[in-house]
């Protein structure tokens, strides 16, 4: 054989070697596992319940740590610290396990994640504690939990998805069990006997238009994520993401700002433990979530979070649970197992193994 064809076989064979490595990669399932999926969003959602009752304990002084009870820290703080803490502790993990060349990325890839962590996950925190401070958290939770409506209505919109009874029913479902779920319905004597709550509900434009951006946002992260983790392993989506919601914190509200508070060490502690639990693991699950489920299935069964808070709120807090909020939890479970059903779906199934 001639040097040029010895050079062409084993470009040939290099060739394939990164072809076959790139489907390994990316390549989708022989055999999907939804189960899966819902198993590690619920986890999620249980995740961020249990954060909800500790954000709640810690905004009302319930919280005790050591001698006394932890004094309250600033919302707007206590959303920037779970990602920045989340991001300095996960980058030294993966640096540990990969070495820089495993978190090498292209760079319209890490753009990708960046504008997933401004847009996705730090624009949801942001817009959902400012429709809290201007109006309330029930109003604020009803607004953003539209997201499944707009996830759908998106799919449908860009024909990636059709608009099956099972699919449109569990969406109306997961958004009205929610509404019931947080408590912002009451009952009245006369007709139609059930009504949304005026205690519960406090309308602002600027809270009610931060509430509908931070839906939106959910919604996009959503829809986003599930495509770059399709391209890229979920690990280094997700430290990018961090990164840029890090910067963008930064940029909204200096560091400075945070060092001048001056948190005694048991708040600093209360910060880094509630990041782990708030964004680093929640997140790290629901993104392998989304490598099972496609954006309307994930955000369905999303609405587990307000269930899983409620119930946790009620024995860890001692708060009360009404009857209405049992039939809203009935309903969110109704919801996430409608979307189980299995459907006919057209064209190739775009379900990706996780990538360790």
């Amino acid at each position: 054989m001639t040097p040029s064809g010895l050079k062409r076989g084993s470009a040939h064979k290099q060739g394939s070697f990164a072809i076959e490595a790139t489907q390994q990669d990316i390549s989708p399932t022989k055999v999907a596992h939804p189960i899966r999926g819902y198993l590690f969003i619920a986890a999620a959602t249980f995740c961020w319940g249990v954060s909800a009752a500790l954000g709640r304990a810690v905004f009302t002084g319930l919280l005790h740590l050591g001698t006394g009870a932890l004094q309250p820290i600033d919302p707007l703080i206590l959303a920037q610290s779970r990602t920045t803490f989340s991001f300095l502790a996960l980058l030294p993990i993966l640096l540990l396990k990969r070495g820089t060349a495993g978190l090498r990325t292209p760079w319209r890839e890490v753009l990708r994640c960046i504008v997933l962590g401004v847009l996705g996950v730090a624009a949801s925190n942001y817009f959902y504690y400012l429709a809290i401070q201007k109006t309330t958290v029930a109003t604020a939770i009803i607004l953003q939990y539209t997201a499944p409506a707009i996830v759908l209505v998106w799919l449908l919109l860009t024909g990636v998805q059709r608009a099956t009874l099972p699919r449109v029913s569990g969406v109306a479902l997961a958004v009205v069990g929610s509404v019931f779920a947080i408590g912002a319905v009451s009952t009245r004597a006369g007709f139609p006997w059930i009504w949304v709550s005026r205690e519960s509900l406090r309308f602002n434009t600027v809270g009610v238009v931060a509430a509908l951006i931070a839906a939106v946002s959910f919604a996009f992260y959503n829809i986003y994520a599930r495509g770059v983790i399709q391209r890229v392993d979920r690990w280094r989506v997700l430290l990018y993401a961090l990164m840029g919601a890090a910067l963008c914190w930064s940029i909204v509200n200096s560091p400075a700002k945070v060092i001048a508070a001056h948190y005694s060490g048991g708040q600093w502690m209360f910060l880094a433990v509630f990041a782990l639990g708030s964004v680093l693991i929640p997140f790290s699950l629901y993104f392998t979530g989304l490598q099972y489920l496609d954006p309307t299935r994930a955000i369905v069964t999303s609405c587990l979070e307000p269930v899983f808070a409620i119930l946790i709120a009620a024995l860890a807090l001692g708060e009360k649970v009404g009857p209405l909020q049992v039939v809203g939890i009935v309903v969110v479970l109704a919801a996430t197992l409608l979307v189980q059903l299995p459907e006919k779906e057209s064209g190739i199934a775009t379900l990706v193994e996780p990538i360790e």
